[in-house]
């Protein structure tokens, strides 16, 4: 693979989808697009699938990712809201197959420690985080954008061509920070 490519992260929702899509070139990262899909003004659960399926292919059409990373539903009490939650995913995963992308799915909490070394961060830590790792302000854009865009830097980490996070152990803070400067917020 070039140096230069592109990943699409997706936080799926069915009230809000958070998208990010961001440039690797040499190992450095630029944002290329930071958003949300508000799917609250649809009128039933059929509608919203079929805009997240439209929008997306239209993201990817307009910005040429070659590779799309998803945040996976995490188990909750309500039943119903984690089959909707997997249903947007799906179907953001089709909109992606059907345009060829390479696609992977992280877990909510490999996200948080990829992002911020505690796999039980909150929201806002992890946007916070996000924000210095790409030094632009982002205090606009929702925390469905943030983790949005917290994904596909995750995949980055997660990959062989970026900073692999997974095999970088740290016995201490020290160690981490020493292993991960450009992960510590200045």
């Amino acid at each position: 693979m070039n140096s230069r490519y592109k990943i699409l992260g997706v936080d799926p929702g069915t009230i809000a989808l958070g998208y990010a899509v961001i440039e690797i070139n040499n190992k450095e990262i630029s944002l290329s697009c930071v958003g949300t899909i508000d799917l609250k003004k649809f009128p039933d659960h059929q509608t919203k699938l079929k805009e997240i399926y439209l929008q997306l292919q239209e993201i990817i059409e307009t910005y040429l990712p070659t590779q799309m990373a998803v945040e996976s539903p995490f188990y909750g009490k309500n039943v119903q809201s984690m089959l909707k939650l997997g249903r947007a995913q799906g179907v953001s995963i089709a909109a992606g197959i059907t345009m060829g992308l390479n696609i992977v799915e992280y877990s909510p909490k490999k996200i948080k420690q990829s992002i911020t070394g505690n796999g039980n961060a909150s929201k806002e830590q992890v946007a916070s985080m996000v924000q210095s790792m790409i030094n632009k302000d982002l205090s606009e854009i929702s925390l469905d954008a943030s983790d949005a865009l917290a994904t596909a830097i995750t995949h980055f980490h997660q990959s062989k061509f970026g900073i692999p996070s997974a095999g970088k152990s740290s016995s201490n803070w020290k160690s981490f920070i020493s292993k991960n400067p450009d992960r510590v917020a200045g």
